[in-house]
């Protein structure tokens, strides 16, 4: 119980630091790139002896970085696209991206949110570094037959008919594990808290909080479910190994089975301003075999920011409203 309210409190003191930057802090404050990577000369610990993760982390550099393995790569390393080629890859993926947003650039000049894509910190062509191919495996029978279903989303034009119709992001509800880990458009930040039997990571986006527990208690039961999952944490050696289960339907990456998907996150700090995070997606129900994305998070100067989304969210009433204004008019 003391290490629960512990963890609580913590949890409250972040809210209060996040609570006290203006509204909209996390939307137009630019952050700055941090140093270069800083060698550990020996692995950090908590005052308690575990390894220490804490500090506040990001990898917006990633925006622009494919999921998978481009085409055009095929055959190619990983390790082996650095330097020029891979600050020319970026510059291109930045314009593919610009390019396929619905409306072009309605939304704005979308250059300002990525202008540290090449700046090098931990930077890749991809983020699937397993299969060998960079390829996310391929769907079960199961998961063909299942379908993917509609996906919901505001940039997708509609039908909006409700609100189910509008996604968890663009209702200001979640964007999952791992996916409140994949880089968007801005607010790709993350701060780590430790106390002891506990882990406690902070997502800028939506401003979730994960408690992660240490000390080998089961999940949840079946009937239990989570759009975040309910998250179960061990230390091997030094890195962190967090396994999730028991997903709600909705919030399942890439339409995976939320009742078989299991998704590993290993977090292992290898410099003082670096830690390595990897996922690996389990569920034979939706995929013939796991498959594992990898990124860089580094030391972010600046602190994760308030993301004022329910309070400024008059984009899902008036979306609403102007349907229903259509719908009249027909």
């Amino acid at each position: 119980m003391p290490h629960r309210i512990a963890a609580l409190a913590l949890l409250t003191t972040a809210a209060i630091v996040s609570w006290a930057m203006p509204p909209g802090a996390a939307q137009t404050i630019r952050r700055q790139s941090p140093a270069a990577t800083t060698p550990d000369p020996a692995p950090r610990r908590t005052p308690w002896g575990d390894p220490d993760l804490q500090g506040t982390f990001s990898n917006g550099d990633e925006y622009t970085t494919p999921l998978e393995r481009p085409d055009q790569l095929a055959g190619r390393r990983l390790e082996d696209i650095k330097g020029q080629e891979l600050a020319d890859l970026r510059r291109a993926q930045m314009r593919q991206v610009i390019d396929g947003l619905p409306g072009g650039r309605v939304r704005g000049p979308d250059g300002w949110w990525v202008e540290n894509m090449d700046a090098g910190r931990g930077a890749q062509a991809w983020l699937v570094i397993d299969p060998p191919d960079g390829k996310i495996p391929a769907l079960t029978a199961a998961a063909r037959g299942r379908g993917a279903g509609r996906v919901r989303s505001s940039f997708l034009g509609g039908p909006f008919d409700g609100p189910e119709d509008l996604g968890l992001l663009d209702r200001c509800i979640s964007r999952g594990v791992p996916g409140s880990m994949i880089p968007v458009m801005y607010g790709n930040v993350y701060g780590i808290a430790q106390v002891p039997g506990y882990v406690v990571i902070t997502y800028e986006i939506i401003h979730e909080a994960r408690v992660i527990p240490l000390d080998g208690r089961p999940h949840l039961g079946p009937k239990i479910r989570q759009h975040m999952g309910d998250a179960r944490g061990h230390w091997e050696g030094s890195t962190l190994v967090v396994e999730t289960t028991n997903f709600t339907s909705a919030a399942a990456y890439r339409g995976a089975n939320a009742t078989t998907l299991r998704v590993t996150e290993r977090f292992t700090r290898v410099a003082r301003d670096t830690i390595k995070w990897t996922a690996t997606l389990d569920d034979p129900e939706t995929w013939t075999r796991p498959w594992t994305l990898a990124m860089t998070l580094t030391a972010e100067a600046q602190p994760v920011m308030a993301f004022e989304c329910h309070e400024g969210n008059y984009g899902m009433r008036n979306i609403l409203s102007a349907a229903r204004a259509e719908d009249k008019a027909r």
